[in-house]
């Protein structure tokens, strides 16, 4: 690696042990590499949020939801829907599907609102799937307001922007996954360990739901 020019691999042993027997995704392209080097990193959002228009003041006051894509080891692309709580950090959910339309969207948002509560506000994109006329009729119907970025402008949504860079980050970038089944159980595990376990420095420290507000497999208080 060092005759190329490239940094030393990264060891990402220690943050995902429990994915042991997943094959490692190696991706070696120096030309990239150089580019993801060299290029000057921009913000998402400034340290107090203030880019970020109507703030959350508390929990289920802005969802914020998401597409994150990727391929298998077969070279097949896959996509995610990310779902977030803005003012608690909780992710709800992370949706893993072959393709994922308007009334998959609505699949995945469903359940989520069962078992949350219904927020005030769903901040997104201006993809098809989230301007989709069957998506708003749905939010009017079930009384949620939509907020939509400015196109071009990822950093207007960056709650979810930072939590979909983590994602990448430790899990996509680092496996390779076979079928989309695989991924969608390798994603639950390693998001349990981040709503549960993983200090948040936005939250003094805390996870978004700490283990010790889970009894008998109910989250209190998510």
């Amino acid at each position: 690696m060092a005759d190329l020019g490239l940094p030393d691999p990264v060891d990402t042993s220690e943050p995902l042990l429990y994915l042991v027997g997943v094959p490692r995704k190696i991706v070696v392209n120096h030309q990239m590499s150089a580019l993801k080097v060299n290029a000057p990193r921009r913000r998402l959002y400034h340290k107090d949020s203030s880019i970020i228009r109507l703030r959350p003041t508390h929990p289920n006051h802005v969802w914020a939801i998401d597409f994150v894509h990727d391929k298998l080891s077969n070279g097949r692309s896959y996509k995610m829907l990310t779902v977030l709580d803005e003012y608690t950090r909780q992710v709800l959910a992370v949706t893993v599907r072959t393709r994922m339309g308007a009334d998959d969207v609505l699949e995945a948002l469903y359940p989520l609102l069962l078992r949350h509560g219904t927020p005030e506000y769903i901040r997104s994109d201006n993809g098809p799937e989230f301007i989709a006329q069957a998506m708003q009729d749905w939010l009017a119907r079930v009384g949620i307001k939509p907020i939509r970025i400015y196109p071009g402008s990822p950093w207007e949504n960056g709650y979810n922007e930072r939590f979909n860079g983590t994602l990448r980050r430790e899990v996509l970038n680092a496996e390779w996954f076979t079928t989309t089944k695989q991924a969608q159980i390798v994603i639950n595990q390693w998001l349990r360990q981040y709503n549960h376990v993983r200090p948040h420095q936005a939250l003094n420290m805390r996870p978004p739901v700490p283990e010790t507000l889970i009894t008998n497999g109910t989250e209190l208080g998510g």
